[in-house]
């Protein structure tokens, strides 16, 4: 979060009513995260002006304030603004939210992350810590909120990607590329919903004007629920070449997942296990109370 350090006396006043019903300017955490420059984008277009707090900045053309959320003098370095986005790690907004309250928050669009549930009970220890994190971290954002009058709504996606950036389909298409061949554990049969940051950055943007997303959390999911391999031959088409995927037994994708560790520290033995889950949510309360539609899995490369 570096900035051009433009003075928070500089800002808008948060009076200037932008034409959709959020007051402008509004605050974004996080705003070089994958969502960010969707919502950045969105904001502007719609006549709303965007303060990003960030630890560099998202782009030239973008006020930025240089701050951290755990910065204990951050009420400081903060304009007043009511509405807040929140795209970083759900665990780091807690401590901030004294700060932004203190600078005139009232209302609050947070993101966190259905791994709240599907890491819940995982083998690795280091994911059942990020489940429970993302779990007490939504507890206590709310219980802040409720104790203060700010008007919150948590923001659960799936699986997020943006083509050539995030690190699930993105990282099966540089996989695609290298290889060629995609080894699947069994015949990749669990179901997946991913979502393009693009939509949830408009979710976000409906729910903080919709009335009836206050004080709720939702699960927001892709447009169409596919499996794990109809996926990845999704990411083919998308790469602009014909499916070539390998179908192992799971105990040898996992042996193949050890050996690659060292190449890839990301991989570990649970990936096998979770091929063959469904990893699926609802998402009829959000299309019901802010209008979410987001668009179907084709990715384009």
């Amino acid at each position: 979060m570096d900035a051009e350090n433009t003075p928070p006396s500089s800002a808008p006043s948060p009076s200037a009513q932008a034409p959709t019903g959020l007051a402008s300017p509004v605050l974004v955490l996080g705003a070089t995260s994958l969502i960010g420059g969707f919502m950045l984008a969105r904001l502007n277009a719609q006549g709303i002006t965007p303060i990003s707090l960030s630890r560099r900045p998202p782009s030239d053309d973008v006020c930025w304030v240089d701050g951290d959320l755990a910065d204990p003098n951050l009420a400081d370095e903060l304009p007043p603004v009511a509405t807040v986005f929140s795209l970083s790690p759900i665990w780091l907004l807690p401590g901030a939210l004294p700060a932004l309250e203190a600078r005139g928050m009232t209302r609050l669009v947070a993101f966190s992350s259905t791994s709240r549930f599907t890491k819940l009970e995982s083998a690795e220890p280091s994911e059942r810590a990020v489940a429970r994190s993302l779990a007490e971290s939504e507890a206590r954002v709310e219980a802040f909120c409720t104790e203060h009058g700010v008007a919150w709504t948590i923001l659960r996606p799936t699986l997020i990607y943006v083509e050539g950036r995030d690190a699930n389909v993105s990282r099966l298409a540089g996989l695609i590329r290298r290889f060629k061949v995609l080894p699947l554990s069994g015949r990749g049969e669990g179901l997946r919903q991913p979502v393009h940051a693009d939509d949830l950055a408009g979710g976000a943007i409906a729910a903080a004007e919709a009335p009836a997303a206050r004080d709720k959390a939702y699960d927001l999911v892709g447009g169409e629920t596919l499996t794990y391999r109809v996926m990845a031959e999704r990411i083919y088409a998308g790469l602009g070449r014909r499916p070539m995927i390998l179908a192992l037994p799971p105990w040898l994708f996992r042996l193949l997942l050890t050996l690659a560790k060292p190449f890839y520290p990301g991989a570990t033995a649970t990936m096998a296990d979770r091929m063959a889950q469904d990893l699926t949510f609802d998402d009829a309360p959000a299309r019901r109370d802010f209008g979410w539609a987001p668009r179907d899995f084709r990715p384009r490369f």
